[in-house]
């Protein structure tokens, strides 16, 4: 009960609330006996540095990790008594193996992850609103705290719950569909929480309007919205924190990445945040650096700015803030700036230099005498892997590029640091006393009464008529109540509320990675059950009403009537093939194999009594199918002769194998041969399993070099509740992943490939699970959660999208941290092969919405306007847009991701979340090990 009366007490002030200077400082690191390992061992430590181990696995998440984000070495450090004592940092620098194999670097788009205006739930979703709380413990007798809202986005009117269960380990937020007549009970909404499942007793809702202030206090535990990074001034020969720190000015170009990085502030009478700096009697320097990036308030600690002492030569002061920072920029400097920038320079700095068991990331910067900068970062091991991650070379012509790209790394490392295991329990054992603490105030609160077991029908469940009154008296007051709340930490700093820059920056106009373009405008209101895109601006579509063939400027065509109801499309123009499975329902249904050039010759439709002889022989009562990716295969299979079409059917319990009778590089040398359709599949094998299977994936590369045969191929299977590997030739069959919550529901098994390894994301419910399918090789198994089911995901790297029936979240692959998520309504991902098609109601059908969106054009001109509402805009049919998210935006390198706004850029469509823009430079692969190919005319600028 003290900690949270002391808690609640010190977020009167507002130095006490964000003020994280006052830990010790330590100026060295406890030292332990060194033990006894020969020069061997430790030359083979240090050759293996780069290999998984276990405490490797903290930093690394996924294959991907090596390529883009560095390797971990183990750093020398020379201790008074003479014996080497090591620190392991992950070393950034641009030669990674991805960046240097890669003519264009790796993706390296700066993007802020889990923004705080999209993480902080409870100040944005609930605070100031009409909302429920409850407080019970789990099976294992542990508190939580569980809140609820219906939340109506008022631009796409799309009603949902909003559920945060607030448990020691963090606060968990998920998003449930929300229907008028179908009513969810406090027990079925916690059951979407993994191991909350199995609770004995309901938990009791909390009446007490102070609920809202304790609930606050516990997101924001999750860490600060404002961040304080140190910057340290250091001469070229500098090797000691006591010789950095003793520098009490910098030099020109230092002052000039000052004024990079914000704007120099009077610290008397500062009102801003500061940072734990003194703002009353200069006690920590006159001056300082101030900025403001998306919202977030950023101070500099500065080493030159700070007290200098002449008579001591640790320059405590200095220490006592520079030491204390979780983020530290490192300046180096010399007489010659262009060897200064090199690489081998840079590498001089040793992190180890600065003796603090608080700074766990270093960013070195630089700068040449044509203005150029150079970074490179150094992490501890424990820090989880965080963007973005650096081009190559990490040198930067733009400065304000450079600026923005170094300041979301500096955020964005200071959130990853608080991911690390001392920090994690620091605030898990915090958030366990608070809930304890809570939870004894609330069980004992004689204000609560038994109205806990109502249903979700509203977000305040009906009351009798003789309480109403005094029911709509408490309603006012708790709103009032949270409202005030929500105001108070708006002027004390701390909320998520801007997404305002400061700065020269501000004339930079930063395209989002995801921004969608419109590809078609008006499509029919009907179900979409399947498409696949087709080249450049081809989509072949199979709805309830028929097939149709959707290119980009042209009218949809109807290519099969309502008689060919398509399950699944495929296009596999390696081949020249149309693969679609239709039926009357999912689990009736043949394959039928077309020549992509007879599509493309009809002129009238087709029905199921016109392609008889398309279809494909033993398919008959398909449910399921999957086809191997040639795209991903090839660069596996390169040094043996090239990869093959393989197809996996299931029909009930039995699985069976076919292969194009033509590899893609044979069809590509002879075009004119390749002409089959049904024909040019051969049967290779059949299985029997032990149930129908739900998901099929076929894992091009699942073997090794040393696997028995080069013609093995795994799938891996989905069933109701787990995930096996199965090799239809040998019968082997391994178990992979059971799925152990009480509703189990299999979303999909993506394959993930680099460098001849295959490494399965498993998708159900809520939750991502990454597993390596060879078992020879380190583990890195992990989970990360969705905060809404998902229907569909995709694979873009560095970024991984989970498509819902209303919603699209984005995070990175890599850690699986939230970067943006996107409301619409009747959403569905329609094709993905290359870039990401999906569809939604057109922003002018919007529900309750007529007005006109404005479009972006230059100030001299006349303001353009959408098209006019069509005779579709009934309230009964309300047509469907097709968007495009070009694979090029989201894999392309940071350099070109910023345009002038003094120049002419590509008219804009805004809708509420949407940003629908011209395409205007070609798509790549999405294939991790592959990079964007930028246009001619921008690989001059890059190098």
């Amino acid at each position: 009960m003290r900690l949270v009366q002391r808690l609640r007490g010190e977020r009167v002030e507002e130095a006490a609330a964000r003020d994280r200077s006052k830990s010790v400082c330590v100026t060295s690191f406890p030292t332990k006996p060194p033990r006894d390992v020969s020069t061997i061992k430790l030359l083979h430590r240090r050759a293996s540095s780069a290999i998984s181990t276990a405490s490797d696995l903290i930093s690394r998440r996924g294959v991907f990790s090596r390529r883009y984000y560095g390797s971990v070495e183990q750093l020398q450090q020379t201790e008074v008594d003479g014996q080497e004592q090591g620190r392991r940092f992950r070393i950034e620098n641009g030669d990674s193996p991805g960046e240097k194999d890669e003519m264009f670097g790796s993706p390296s788009t700066p993007v802020l992850e889990n923004p705080e205006y999209q993480t902080r739930w409870y100040f944005k979703y609930f605070l100031g609103k009409l909302h429920q709380n409850y407080v019970g413990i789990d099976a294992d007798k542990i508190p939580f705290f569980l809140s609820v809202v219906v939340n109506e986005n008022s631009n796409q009117c799309v009603p949902l719950y909003r559920a945060i269960l607030f448990r020691k380990t963090g606060a968990h937020k998920i998003s449930l569909p929300y229907t008028q007549n179908k009513v969810l009970s406090v027990k079925q909404i916690l059951s979407n929480f993994p191991n909350m499942d199995k609770i004995e007793k309901g938990p009791k809702e909390i009446f007490s309007p102070d609920i809202q202030k304790d609930l606050l206090l516990l997101e924001e535990q999750e860490g600060s919205v404002n961040f304080k990074f140190g910057v340290i001034y250091m001469k070229q020969g500098q090797t000691t924190d006591d010789e950095i720190l003793s520098n009490e000015t910098g030099s020109e170009r230092f002052d000039e990445f000052l004024q990079l990085l914000g704007e120099k502030i009077r610290l008397r009478g500062w009102d801003n945040y500061r940072g734990g700096l003194d703002v009353k009697g200069d006690m920590t320097g006159k001056y300082s650096v101030y900025t403001v990036y998306e919202g977030h308030e950023i101070m500099f600690h500065v080493s030159t700015l700070l007290p200098y002492s002449r008579d001591n030569r640790q320059q405590v002061e200095r220490k006592r803030h520079i030491g204390n920072d979780i983020v530290n920029v490192v300046f180096v400097d010399g007489d010659d700036p262009d060897a200064i920038s090199n690489q081998d320079t840079h590498s001089l700095f040793n992190p180890t230099c600065i003796k603090s068991q608080f700074t766990h990331v270093f960013a070195v910067v630089s700068v040449d005498s044509h203005n150029r900068y150079r970074l490179s970062i150094c992490a501890e091991e424990a820090v989880p892997l965080f963007g973005p991650s650096l081009p190559c070379p990490p040198v930067f012509d733009n400065p304000q590029l450079f600026r923005d790209f170094l300041l979301v790394k500096l955020i964005n490392g200071e959130k990853a640091t608080f991911e690390t295991p001392t920090f994690a329990r620091k605030r898990e054992r915090t958030l366990d006393m608070l809930i304890k603490d809570l939870y004894a105030e609330h069980m004992t609160d004689a204000r609560m009464t038994m109205l806990n077991r109502r249903a979700f029908s509203d977000v305040l469940a009906e009351t009798p008529r003789h309480s109403r009154v005094k029911e709509d008296a408490r309603q006012i007051e708790f709103v009032r109540i949270g409202q005030a709340l929500k105001l108070e930490a708006i002027v004390r700093g701390d909320a998520p509320t801007s997404l305002a820059s400061a700065g020269s920056t501000g004339s930079v106009f930063k395209r989002s990675p995801w921004e969608a373009n419109c590809f078609y405008p008006v499509f029919p209101a009907s179900v979409i059950l399947c498409a696949d895109s087709w080249g450049d601006n081809r989509l072949v579509i199979g709805t309830e009403d028929g097939m149709y063939i959707v290119e980009e400027g042209n009218l949809h065509r109807l290519l099969f009537d309502k008689s060919i109801q398509a399950r699944q499309i495929n296009i596999v123009e390696s081949h020249g093939i149309l693969l679609i499975r239709a039926g009357p329902s999912c689990k009736e249904g043949k394959i039928y194999v077309f020549r992509l050039s007879q599509i493309e010759a009809m002129t009238e439709p087709k029905s199921r009594f016109d392609v008889k002889e398309h279809r494909l022989e033993r398919s008959r009562g398909t449910h399921l199918y999957a086809i191997s990716r040639p795209d991903k295969a090839d660069q596996l299979h390169r040094f043996v002769g090239g990869s093959r079409l393989r197809m996996c059917v299931a029909v009930g319990r039995r699985l069976m194998m076919f292969q194009w009778k033509h590899s893609a590089a044979w069809t590509a040398w002879c075009p004119t041969n390749d002409t089959d359709t049904v024909d040019g599949f051969n049967f290779i094998w059949e299985i029997m399993l032990t149930e129908n299977p739900a998901i099929l994936t076929v894992l091009d590369g699942g073997w090794s070099p040393n696997s028995p045969s080069h013609g093995d191929v795994l799938v891996c299977v989905g069933y109701k509740n787990h995930w096996d590997i199965v090799n239809g030739r040998t019968g082997f069959s391994k178990h992979l992943h059971t799925v152990e919550v009480g509703k189990p529901n299999l979303v999909t098994a993506l394959d993930l490939y680099e460098d001849q390894e295959v490494q399965l994301l498993l998708c159900y419910n809520h939750t991502c699970h990454f597993q390596k399918v060879d078992d020879s090789l380190p583990s890195t198994e992990f989970d990360f959660h969705w905060n809404s089911v998902p229907t569909n995901i995709v694979c873009a790297f560095p970024y991984i999208i989970a498509f819902t029936t209303n919603s699209m979240e984005i995070r990175l692959i890599v850690n699986g941290n939230l970067v943006h998520t996107m409301t619409m309504p009747k959403l569905q991902m329609v094709a993905c092969k290359n870039d990401i098609f999906f569809a939604t109601t057109a922003p002018e059908f919007f529900p309750n919405r007529t007005d006109r969106l404005l479009l972006d054009v230059k100030q001299h001109e006349q303001p353009k306007y959408s098209p006019p509402l069509s005779p579709n805009s009934s309230p009964d049919a309300r047509p469907l847009r097709i968007y495009r998210i070009p694979l090029h935006a989201l894999t392309k390198n940071s350099n070109s991701d910023h345009l002038d706004l003094g120049k002419e850029s590509p008219n804009v469509w805004k809708s509420a979340d949407v940003k629908l823009t011209v395409p205007d430079q070609p798509r790549v692969s999405r294939s991790a090990t592959s990079s964007p190919v930028p246009p001619k005319g921008k690989i001059s600028a890059i190098k």
